[in-house]
């Protein structure tokens, strides 16, 4: 037992001296990751659309932060997939590439609230 408990001490002080100073955040990440999931699905794959159409249009991320009137570092977070995009940064993005980021290829349309609307506003200016 004494050469286990000698091997056991040996292994203690190894890994004691080569911890890191600063401790790890590894668990508050994942918890981060966990709770923010859904939206950084939907930023993950912005991010591959923006890098492709980029990479069709030989774009640098200076050249489309120019578009869009934001700076070269702002551009390299959302080309990370882990920046919570607002509406503006997704209509800019869209505006700067010629793209579709929100909506897939298909017209979204309401015929019912449409016919609503039209026979409401029909209806309000008589």
């Amino acid at each position: 037992m004494e050469g286990g408990q000698i091997m056991k001490n040996k292994t203690l002080e190894f890994l004691e001296s080569h911890k890191s100073k600063t401790p790890s955040k590894w668990r508050e990440e994942a918890e981060w990751r966990r709770d923010n999931w859904s939206w950084l699905q939907h930023s993950q794959k912005i991010a591959v659309k923006v890098l492709m159409q980029m990479k069709q249009e030989g774009l640098t991320q200076k050249a489309l932060a120019e578009r869009m009137n934001c700076t070269q570092q702002y551009v390299s977070k959302i080309l990370k997939g882990q920046e919570n995009l607002s509406l503006d940064i997704l209509s800019r993005l869209e505006d700067a590439l010629g793209i579709c980021l929100i909506y897939d290829s298909h017209v979204v349309s309401y015929p019912k609230i449409e016919e609503d609307l039209t026979t409401n506003m029909v209806a309000e200016s008589t």
